[in-house]
């Protein structure tokens, strides 16, 4: 069985956090082109692309099937680590040195969106998730294509939900909490569901207000202070405040795996690298102690789309080629194909069907998800609204503020940096 691993979005949002003072990394960048099209000529010449962590290393092999299919082309792959890679592009742009195409994390799209080029009117993207079309629209024009996605479930062990008299997945916000708190009462749990802390943990929990009908901002400004978020929250306050989660729990790499093995918090809300890791880590016959669900519904059940997308710079030397090698690698078979050497979970809906996918029950619940999922407003502010959020839950998890407050001040903080 192949597994998913860690994705790169996983790693893109501690890397914009750290970044969070950066800007526009080409303020004064060259208009965006206008929309061409890519015509049915077959790739040619060199092609130079970036990718990054396990995408830079797979690549190389992977293209060579692109490149038996038009045999005028070389595509010359550069792996950049995920460490520079946001300095690497900034750089790059401003000297005028870029790659024809490169993979670009989705919440980073509107900081270099003004060195894109314009998808060409026939690259059709309808048959992706909508969360991971809309991840590359700036402003009016689609600036990449969905590469891979990511988005959050919930895992639970069903073997101690049965102890606690579970057989299904709860499917509201009032049966998560029931759920929660039978699994500490019933099932000798010391605490019914771990919920994200610390960095990433606004994002992470972004879940909650959208299924709550909220939205982040309404085009013009932002909006985290409405009724809607502020409930949300005090959900997310309420499993602290009544023993459900801990508010101290251990955030080092590979606590949440070990308490969820071990039983100590049978619950947890992730992205599908998580089931490789438990499986590893709980050995050959803990795959059948838990499982994945849909996120509960509240107005509706709405999680986090995530992942990467393909895009063209500006000054690309071979545009033409660059977007058939884009094309290529939005096929549904390519996309399948991508899932089995990487894990990448296809941004493609076609592609889920492919067994390699449809044959592993733990991934059904991502490819539902995923059709409501949506992605963070495509802003160069996202990541400094971001990083406030965090800063504001850590005090709602603490129990140092109310929600109510919290938002306040996070809706102040983002007034204060605008929607770029």
């Amino acid at each position: 069985m192949k597994h998913v691993r860690l994705g790169a979005v996983a790693l893109l949002a501690v890397a914009a956090l750290s970044l969070a003072g950066c800007g526009r990394a080409d303020d004064a960048g060259t208009a965006a082109q206008e929309a061409t099209t890519i015509g049915s000529e077959p790739a040619t010449g060199k092609i130079t692309m970036w990718a990054m962590g396990t995408e830079g290393e797979a690549l190389p092999d992977f293209v060579k099937t692109f490149e038996e299919a038009n045999p005028g082309v070389e595509v010359d792959v550069t792996a950049i680590p995920w460490d520079s890679a946001y300095s690497k592009f900034q750089t790059a742009i401003a000297s005028g040195n870029t790659p024809d195409i490169a993979m670009m994390g989705s919440t980073w799209m509107a900081d270099f969106a003004d060195a894109f080029q314009t998808v060409p009117t026939d690259l059709d993207t309808s048959g992706a998730f909508g969360g991971a079309v809309e991840s590359n629209k700036v402003g009016d024009r689609a600036a990449g294509v969905p590469w891979y996605v990511d988005t959050r479930v919930l895992y639970y062990r069903t073997d101690m939900a049965e102890q606690a008299g579970w057989t299904s997945a709860p499917a509201t916000w009032d049966e998560l909490s029931q759920m929660a708190a039978d699994m500490k009462s019933k099932a000798g749990a010391e605490y019914g569901i771990r919920l994200p802390a610390g960095n990433d943990s606004f994002q992470g929990t972004l879940w909650m207000p959208w299924s709550n009908g909220a939205s982040l901002e309404d085009g013009s400004a932002w909006t985290l202070d409405t009724p809607e978020m502020v409930e949300a929250y005090e959900y997310y306050q309420s499993f602290f405040t009544d023993g459900l989660a801990n508010p101290s729990a251990d955030r080092s790499s590979g606590a949440q795996e070990a308490d969820f093995v071990a039983g100590r918090t049978p619950m947890l809300i992730d992205g599908p690298f998580m089931i490789g890791s438990l499986e590893k880590l709980g050995g050959a016959d803990f795959s059948s102690k838990f499982t994945t669900a849909v996120l509960p519904t509240k107005e509706s059940s709405t999680s986090f789309s995530g992942g990467s997308n393909l895009v063209v710079f500006d000054g690309s030397d071979n545009a033409h080629s660059a977007w058939k090698l884009a094309q290529w690698l939005s096929e549904p078979e390519t996309q399948a194909r991508w899932y089995d050497q990487t894990g990448d979970l296809p941004a493609v809906q076609a592609a889920w069907q492919d067994d390699a996918l449809a044959s592993q029950p733990t991934l059904a619940a991502f490819g539902t998800q995923l059709e409501t999922a949506k992605s963070v407003p495509a802003t160069t502010t996202w990541v400094k609204v971001a990083a406030a959020g965090d800063a504001v839950l850590e005090k709602v998890r603490l129990g140092t503020m109310s929600p109510a407050d919290a938002m306040k001040e996070l809706q102040s903080k983002a007034d204060a940096v605008g929607l770029g």
